[in-house]
């Protein structure tokens, strides 16, 4: 199950939602705890897990933020989704972390402006659709 390619049917079809739940970013030598992503990079392990996690867990942590899941199954060879919606955040100052995973691609912006950040990939939707 590849996923959709053309941009315009994915901008049309964004479905994104908004967990409740705050997340961090932190780094380990290890994988610690249950993140719900981890990469390994050259100089540690990326980990991506609840803030009250990191906290009992007493790993040092930085970028509280929320996830945003845009709900539509994208091809991992899709071109241009994220820079879509990225730019349209970043239109608005908000900074957005993105991980692909095989289904969706998911966006991480700082609680602060989770909302707003929310609001801006609806009316991305809204637009596309009216546009047809």
């Amino acid at each position: 199950m590849p996923g959709e390619t053309n941009l315009e049917a994915l901008l049309a079809a964004l479905d994104p939602a908004l967990d409740p739940a705050e997340y961090v970013f932190a780094t380990a030598p290890e994988p610690a705890g249950a993140p719900i992503c981890l990469f390994r990079e050259e100089e540690g392990v990326t980990l991506i897990l609840r803030r009250a996690e990191a906290e009992r867990l007493a790993i040092p942590y930085t970028y509280p933020c929320r996830r945003i899941t845009l709900r539509v199954h994208s091809s991992l060879e899709a071109v241009g989704l994220l820079a879509s919606v990225t730019a349209a955040l970043a239109a608005r100052g908000i900074s957005a972390n993105a991980v692909a995973g095989y289904y969706h691609d998911h966006l991480f912006v700082p609680v602060e402006r989770a909302e707003e950040a929310f609001g801006v990939l609806a009316a991305i939707r809204t637009a596309r659709r009216n546009r047809r």
